[in-house]
């Protein structure tokens, strides 16, 4: 399993995207947030999409040099179009003009439809809170993809419609965010390609039992991912429901639908907040940076060494592999070697 530094891999990445014909800059924002990914431990939605990504170019799936086009836009609200542009490019130019909306209301709420895979949903908490901001989101893949079947169900019907939290404190901020599906299936397509087997409890099969085999969520008809919860997970199922119809119907994008198209990439809804706009900038970061200690301070029980809260795993790993570099499977790797022998992309030494 080659180890590999994050400058490394960040200028390996942008190289075989520039070598596929994007644009140098975008080459770079999507390279970084993948890379970022693999270095916060969510190596599901790092390096190993760069094959996708490149595949979804070559097939028009993705449009590299997408402008953002805006749709409608009041005072607190804005909806965007991405025209199938990279989703990581164009979340932050929504980003930018929905953060001015919100210091000056307090509250704004955009929508994106039309986007590529916008990746990891944390990533753009983290920029909200850098900036003081709170943040809520939901994501759903415009209507392609399902990947998780109902509740006694057999077949899938959603996807599985991430939620998204962040909270600035006076510290590090609290980022949740989370598939409402057991795992994401950027995971068991890490195990895919790794060719070992997915956890007990993430997968069932075509016929709806349960199975550790990775390549029967891809066979037609497919198997499907796991409620968050499990197999009786009416709570994780009508978290992905209601934000597929939210992030699908109000961005103007699609909802899960029967004979849905290949995979795509994302519709989006954000919610930014201001506390200094809203008048409460002292007493919310002081309330929710006592609520963190105070949740810290829990006694553990044998064997727990201490209580994380959402965010610090990534923030470990980061630390970690930020010194010691970002390991990749060899299946991962080989597929990224080829893509740079293809491409005519120098191998790393």
């Amino acid at each position: 399993m080659p180890t590999i530094q994050a400058n490394e891999l960040q200028s390996f990445a942008e190289e075989l995207f520039v070598a596929a014909k994007v644009p140098a800059e975008e080459a770079r924002i999507v390279a970084g947030s993948l890379v970022g990914s693999n270095l916060r431990g969510h190596d599901s939605h790092g390096v190993m999409r760069i094959p996708y990504y490149v595949q979804f170019v070559r097939e028009g799936r993705i449009h590299p040099g997408a402008s953002l086009e805006t749709l409608s836009e009041t005072p607190a609200a804005l909806a965007c179009d991405g025209g199938w542009g990279f989703g990581q490019v164009q979340v932050p130019r929504l980003f930018e003009r929905l953060g001015q909306k919100a210091r000056g209301l307090g509250v704004a709420c955009g929508s994106l439809r039309r986007a590529g895979h916008i990746g990891r949903v944390g990533e753009y908490a983290e920029l909200a809170a850098a900036s003081s901001l709170a943040m809520l989101a939901m994501v759903n893949t415009h209507g392609s993809g399902p990947r998780v079947a109902p509740p006694g169900g057999k077949l899938p019907r959603l996807s599985t419609n991430p939620f998204c939290v962040g909270v600035p404190t006076r510290g590090e901020p609290v980022i949740l965010d989370f598939g409402t599906s057991v795992v994401a299936e950027g995971k068991v397509r890490v195990h895919r390609i790794a060719g070992t087997p997915c956890p007990p409890g993430w997968l069932l099969d075509p016929e709806g039992r349960p199975t550790t085999d990775p390549n029967q969520l891809y066979v037609d008809p497919p198997g499907s991912i796991l409620p968050m919860g499990g197999d009786q997970a009416y709570k994780g199922f009508g978290l992905a429901l209601t934000i597929d119809m939210l992030a699908g119907g109000l961005s103007g994008g699609w909802c899960s639908r029967p004979n849905p198209e290949p995979p795509l990439g994302n519709d989006a809804l954000f919610m930014l907040l201001d506390p200094a706009r809203l008048g409460v900038l002292d007493h919310f970061l002081t309330e929710v940076t006592n609520l963190a200690a105070h949740v810290r301070s829990c006694p553990t029980v044998e064997g727990v060494g201490e209580i994380l809260l959402p965010g610090d795993p990534e923030r470990r790993t980061l630390a970690y592999r930020s010194v010691h570099g970002i390991p990749l499977d060899e299946g991962n790797w080989g597929q990224l070697t080829g893509l740079a022998r293809e491409l005519g992309v120098p191998l790393l030494s």
